[in-house]
């Protein structure tokens, strides 16, 4: 499959009153260039996201935003934490052993007392494994929309790619008619200015006229270039760069192909080549 370096992909989980919410976004770049944007408490997950998101993508601009968000509707437990209350206890009982006329700690004083209550909010060993599932899930679904869109990509390269191959077609005949023409009209203009014909002199006038409109070479190079593009496409893969490549060659070709025009006809056959691997340029550039 081919796959484009664009989409977009998001999901959520829920775990004990907290929503974990994971957004992944793509798009063309020359290379794999991952940026994050993580809350603060979930920041030690960074270099796991990293490595998950790098054995699934070879390219692309990625933005991975990962944040972590209180229920407000969740039902939520908080319970002493018992080892400070034994310690406030022990204290208590040393400070009124010195002081016995001193008032005891409060129930209200106790539970504002900073940590008394633990809540049950997961922590972060409870969270890291539905991040890791929850981040393979996104990245799945983040594929499947690069492959999407790399179909479509993949059936507007292979229109155009049968345009090249119409006007190659249409091109390659026409050489020989156009010198053919040449030749008549070479003759004619010499029976006018000398009345009779040098039939050797049309010869070689016909002959570097010829060698000179010669796009054989370029036409066949086009040709390859177009197969070797569709070769790709069939083999699919991450094959951005090397179709990028072929975008160079076949542009190369095209402009040797209208310098030599030796007709409107050619010249604007050519154009519209350059027209074709123009717009194959800009959907390459978003493939993978």
């Amino acid at each position: 499959m081919i796959y484009s370096m664009t989409g977009f992909a998001t999901s959520s989980r829920e775990l004990n009153g907290v929503s974990i919410h994971l957004e992944l976004r793509s798009v063309n770049s020359r290379y794999l260039d991952l940026s994050f944007r993580i809350s603060d408490d979930l920041r030690a997950t960074e270099p796991s996201l990293r490595e998950l998101i790098s054995a699934r993508l070879t390219r692309g601009k990625v933005e991975c935003r990962l944040s972590l968000q209180t229920l407000v509707d969740a039902p939520r437990a908080f319970v002493p934490n018992a080892t400070l209350l034994a310690r406030l206890a022990a204290t208590e009982t040393a400070v009124l052993e010195q002081f016995p006329n001193a008032r005891p700690l409060s129930v209200s004083e106790l539970l504002h007392w900073p940590g008394i209550l633990v809540n049950d909010s997961p922590g972060f060993e409870q969270l890291q494994p539905v991040i890791t599932e929850l981040a393979s899930a996104v990245i799945d679904d983040l594929l499947a929309a690069r492959r999407r869109e790399g179909e479509k990509l993949t059936a507007m390269i292979l229109e155009r790619i049968a345009k090249m191959r119409e006007l190659t077609a249409v091109a390659a005949p026409r050489i020989p008619n156009i010198v053919e023409e040449y030749r008549a009209r070479l003759t004619r203009r010499l029976q006018e200015v000398l009345t009779t014909a040098d039939e050797e002199r049309i010869i070689q006038e016909t002959v570097l006229y010829a060698s000179r409109i010669d796009v054989a070479e370029e036409l066949s190079r086009l040709s390859v270039h177009v197969d070797e593009i569709d070769r790709i496409l069939a083999t699919g893969g991450a094959s951005g760069k090397r179709l990028d490549f072929l975008m160079q060659e076949l542009n190369r070709e095209a402009n040797t192909f209208s310098s030599k025009s030796p007709s409107s006809e050619i010249t604007g056959i050519a154009m519209e080549m350059k027209v074709q691997i123009e717009q194959i340029r800009e959907q390459v550039q978003n493939i993978e």
